[in-house]
Parts: C-alpha cells; sequence; structure tokens
C-alpha cells in the first residue's frame, strides 16, 4: 500500500514545523488519541525518523517499545532464556497497556518505532490496542536489501555491520512477502533522506 506523495500545500507547513514553527493549520493532527507505528527492519532508520515525525504532528511524542523489553531484562533472576525479548508473553501486553495509560494520561499522538516480524506479535498487539478503541496507522519503512546493508554497514549506533540487524534481513524480506505489507502503509525509504520519509508520513496521517 503506498503512501500518498506530499501536497505541495502540505510540505511547506511541514518544513516549518521541522524548524520549530509548527503553524495552526497542523494542530488537527493531534486532534484524538492515535498510535503511529513505525515498523521496518532493525537499521531501516526508524528511530530517526520516529524523532522527524514527532516534530511534524503537534501534541506527539515517542515511545520506545524497546524500553518495556529492558526492563523485563532486568528482572531478577531472569525470565526464561531467549535470544528476543519479544518472545516473552509479558512484552506484548505490556506494550499495549503502557502506550494506553500514556494516552489515557496525555492525549494526542503516540509515535512508536518498533520492529514487529513475527505476525502473531503483531496481532496481539494491534488487537489489544484496537481492544481499547485506539485508532492505529502502521508503516513500514522498507528499503531494498542492498541498501540496508549499507546503511547497516554505516552504522554508528550498534557500529558497523552489526550482526543483530544483519541477522533480521531474512525475517524482514520473509515477514514483507507473507504478510507485513499487506498490514501496513509501506513507505520506501530506498531513495529518500529520513526528512522526507517523515513527511511523508504526516501527510498520511493528516489525510
Amino acid at each position: 500500500m503506498a503512501v500518498p506523495v506530499i501536497s505541495s500545500s502540505f510540505a511547506p507547513l511541514a518544513m516549518m514545523c521541522l524548524k520549530g514553527h509548527c503553524p495552526e493549520a497542523l494542530t488537527a493532527l493531534a486532534s484524538s488519541p492515535v498510535i503511529v507505528w513505525l515498523n521496518g527492519t532493525h537499521g531501516v532508520g526508524k528511530t530517526t525518523t520516529s524523532a522527524l515525525v514527532r516534530q511534524l504532528i503537534p501534541d506527539s511524542r515517542v515511545f520506545d517499545a524497546e524500553k518495556v523489553g529492558e526492563t523485563l531484562m532486568d528482572i531478577t533472576p531472569g525470565l526464561p532464556a531467549t535470544d528476543n525479548f519479544q518472545h516473552w508473553p509479558p512484552w506484548r501486553p505490556l506494550v499495549v497497556e503502557t502506550a494506553r495509560h500514556v494516552l489515557d494520561y496525555t492525549g494526542g499522538t503516540l509515535v512508536v518505532p518498533m520492529t514487529v516480524l513475527v505476525e502473531q506479535y503483531w496481532r496481539e498487539i494491534s488487537s489489544g490496542l484496537a481492544r481499547h478503541a485506539i485508532p492505529v496507522r502502521h508503516f513500514v519503512l522498507h528499503a531494498d536489501q542492498d541498501t540496508l546493508r549499507a546503511r547497516i554497514a554505516g552504522d554508528m549506533v550498534l557500529g558497523p555491520d552489526s550482526p543483530f540487524r544483519l541477522r533480521h534481513l531474512a525475517p524482514y524480506a520473509e515477514a514483507a512477502r507473507t504478510w507485513l505489507h499487506a498490514e501496513a502503509e509501506v513507505v520506501d525509504t530506498t531513495h529518500l533522506t529520513p526528512a522526507e520519509a517523515a513527511l511523508r508520513i504526516a501527510e498520511a496521517v493528516k489525510s
């Protein structure tokens, strides 16, 4: 599902928001609680893009659901061994409950940059949010494999050629082929900067 190209009327307003001068014309983006979920494989640019989306949407906040996983990792003695905290059954409902309580408290928009490549896990999260009547705009930041490998090679957060990020390229490709792209609005970032991707997402949320 393609995200529409930024309209000529919206782009100047969005650029003003990125510079810290968000006009009143965009306040409609924050009229009711909503989650903007940025999915995609590790290293595609979700964290960077989410910070820019937050600047474009008034009354929005970034919720890093990875912190929920880190809390579970800090439990002593530890939970059953796993290579991914998403496999722990408490993680998915805790993400839902955290998001729900934050939105109940603050209102506005919650931007969630989080990779979810297991269909069952996404179903649990999305249905949990639906039970609380929280609308979700689900976006997938996509890039072709060569571009993803180049970004991972130049990553300054986990370091060049992170084995963790490289290990998820094949699962992402399989998820994209079988279910993920059909469940989301796909933003192909292969030839986009994070700022351009953020503009497309904000325009889609506005529409």
